[in-house]
C-alpha cells in the first residue's frame, strides 16, 4: 500500500472542519450580532474579504513551498502610494494601473533575487523589506492622501452585479481563484511547488529547479500585491502609504488556518479559501459589536497561533493512536 499521502482525504478532514466552523460563525453571528445577516453588510464582509483572498492565493504557493512572504502589504501601501503620486502627477489611470502592477512585480522580484539567489532566509529578507517597501511609500506621498480618482472605477470597484448584494470585483476574484487552484492542484508547476515544500534537495534531485520556481513565485507575490493595492485604492478612493497596514498578518493567518503547513509540502487551496471567509467573518462580526481594531489584532494572532499548532498537535495524535493500535494489534 502506498504511503503517499491523499489529498482527498486531506479535503475531507481539516478542509472539511474549516468549512464546518466557518457556516457555524456565520449562523451564530447572523442571529446574534445585529446587522450581520443583512444584504448590505454581506456586501461589505465580501469587499472586505476580497484583499485577503487576493493576496492569500499566491501566497498559499509560496508557505507550501516552505517560504514565506512578510513584505505584501507593504507592497500594497507602496503601489497605493505610488497611483496616488502618479495620478497627482496627470497620469491617466489607464496608464496608471498596470505600471502599479508591475511595481508589484519588481518588488517581488528583489525579494525573489534576495531569497533565491543571495539564498537569505524569507523570514528575514520579507519583514527587512516590509520595512523598506513601507518607509519608501510614505517617502512618496508622506503622510497625506490622494483622492477623486476617476468615478467610474470607483464606482464599478465598490459596485455590485445587478445591485444586488455581490460586489463586482467577487467575479474577476473567482476566475483568479480558479486559475491558481487549477494550477496548484492539476499541473507540473503544482506539483513542483508541493515537491520543493516536501524536500528541496530531493525535489532537485527529481529535475525541478526550484530556485526559478520560488523566484517565480514571488514575482507574482509582489504583482497581485500590486493589483490588491489598486483596488483598496479605487474603493476607498484614497491613495495612503498606510494602506493594508497589518494586512500580511491576516493574510498568513488565513492561509495556515485553511490547513496550509507553515513548513511547507502541505495544503489546498479550497481550504485557504475557507480559511478566508472565516477571518473575515470574524473581523466583520466584531467590528459590527464596535470591537477596537487593537482586540481585532489579538483576534488574528491567536488564531494565527492556533492555526500553527493546531495541524501539528493533530498529527502527533494520529500518529501517537496509530504507532498504540500497532503495538497493541497481535502478529498473524
Amino acid at each position: 500500500m502506498s504511503d503517499r499521502p491523499n489529498p482527498l482525504g486531506r479535503l475531507l478532514s481539516w478542509d472539511a472542519a474549516v468549512v464546518l466552523v466557518t457556516v457555524v460563525v456565520l449562523i451564530v453571528a447572523s442571529g446574534a450580532v445585529e446587522n450581520f445577516g443583512t444584504s448590505r453588510n454581506f456586501t461589505f464582509l465580501l469587499l472586505d474579504l476580497l484583499p485577503i483572498a487576493l493576496v492569500a492565493l499566491p501566497m498559499t504557493f509560496i508557505i507550501v513551498t516552505g517560504e514565506i512572504d512578510l513584505s505584501v502589504a507593504s507592497t500594497l501601501g507602496l503601489t497605493s502610494a505610488v497611483m496616488g503620486s502618479l495620478w497627482d502627477a496627470g497620469l491617466s489611470i489607464e496608464t496608471i494601473i498596470p505600471l502599479c502592477i508591475v511595481l508589484g512585480a519588481v518588488l517581488g522580484a528583489l525579494n525573489g533575487f534576495f531569497v533565491t539567489v543571495l539564498k537569505l532566509p524569507s523570514l528575514a529578507v520579507t519583514i527587512g523589506t516590509l520595512a523598506l517597501y513601507r518607509g519608501l511609500a510614505f517617502v512618496v506621498l508622506g503622510d497625506g492622501a490622494v483622492a477623486d480618482f476617476p468615478r467610474t472605477y470607483t464606482s464599478w470597484v465598490t459596485g455590485t452585479i445587478g445591485g444586488g448584494p455581490v460586489p463586482n470585483v467577487l467575479i474577476p476574484l473567482v476566475v483568479v481563484a480558479l486559475i491558481f487552484g487549477i494550477v496548484l492542484h492539476a499541473t507540473p508547476i503544482g506539483r513542483g511547488v508541493f515537491a520543493a515544500g516536501a524536500g528541496e534537495q530531493a525535489a532537485r534531485f527529481a529535475g525541478i529547479r526550484t530556485g526559478r520556481l520560488k523566484f517565480w513565485l514571488y514575482v507574482v507575490s509582489g504583482a497581485v500585491a500590486g493589483l490588491a493595492g489598486v483596488l483598496w485604492t479605487l474603493r476607498y478612493s484614497s491613495a495612503r502609504a498606510d494602506n493594508g497596514f497589518g494586512l500580511e498578518l491576516a493574510v498568513v493567518a488565513a492561509v495556515l488556518l485553511g490547513g496550509v503547513s507553515i513548513f511547507g509540502g502541505k495544503g489546498t487551496l479550497p481550504g485557504v479559501l475557507a480559511g478566508v471567509v472565516l477571518l473575515a467573518s470574524l473581523q466583520n462580526a466584531l467590528r459590527l459589536q464596535d470591537v477596537s481594531n487593537e482586540a481585532l489584532n489579538i483576534v488574528t494572532g491567536v488564531l494565527l497561533i492556533v492555526s500553527a499548532l493546531l495541524p501539528n498537535i493533530v498529527t502527533s495524535a494520529r500518529t501517537a493512536v496509530r504507532r498504540r493500535r500497532q503495538a497493541v494489534t497481535p502478529e498473524r
